[in-house]
């Protein structure tokens, strides 16, 4: 961490300012006293490194341009998602992660799925035909039973972290006041709400989707399920 820290050209001072954390921490990470799992992304992404590469030592060292801070982020991620190269002709990869959110916070962490090979295959005609950049793909696993039938529990969705802007009746993940979840968004009455699929609607009832607490993450461009 400490070769990561010199080609950022930053004091410990410095990096502890931008992640927010005890410069103690830090130095103690540097000379291997504490283990940096918890702080991984956020370490990435204040010194402009891949978090695979601080984390084990392996693929490229870069990971795009360091952060100015934190706490200050418009939504969208802490640091550049690369996808793995070992593809084939026909398919490409994208990673596989989990979210890290907090309440009142305009952004996001995301941090290596390690299950699964921690990558999910597209077709690459599938990328061609659309226009998605691979840069901008995630996929996550969808989690709960909230929207149903339209996604179960454990289906795989890929989601565009350059498309945030909301649309009637499309379905997103959000930072829902800290929270992960995968919803439709819904226009009514001159607001925007979080409906579920879900037809328990006494369960999974409507909430608006406003300001800080609601932070749309990107918009769900495909999915995978087990399910017929």
């Amino acid at each position: 961490m400490k070769l990561a820290r010199k080609a950022a050209k930053m004091t410990q001072i410095e990096l502890a300012k931008r992640t927010g954390l005890n410069q103690s921490t830090i130095s103690d990470l540097e000379v291997g006293k504490s283990q940096g799992s918890t702080f991984l992304a956020t370490l990435a992404a204040a010194m402009g490194v891949n978090a695979l590469w601080l984390e084990s030592g392996k693929g490229p060292m870069q990971a795009g341009e360091a952060v100015e801070s934190v706490g200050a982020l418009p939504p969208g991620l802490l640091f550049r998602v690369q996808a793995p190269d070992n593809e084939d002709d026909g398919y490409t990869e994208i990673p596989m992660v989990k979210l890290r959110l907090s309440a009142g916070i305009s952004g996001y962490e995301i941090e290596p799925e390690r299950f699964a090979g921690g990558s999910a295959r597209v077709p690459k005609d599938w990328l061609e035909r659309t226009g998605y950049t691979r840069d901008h793909l995630i996929a996550v696993r969808v989690r709960g039973e909230s929207m149903e039938p339209a996604l179960y529990e454990d289906d795989l969705v890929v989601i565009n972290t350059a498309d945030t802007k909301p649309i009637d009746g499309q379905v997103y993940a959000v930072n829902y006041e800290g929270e992960p979840v995968i919803k439709r968004l819904s226009r009514d009455a001159g607001r925007w709400w979080l409906m579920s699929d879900n037809p328990d609607q006494r369960k999974y009832h409507r909430k608006v989707c406003e300001g800080d607490a609601c932070i749309i993450v990107g918009r769900i461009v495909r999915k995978e399920s087990e399910r017929i």
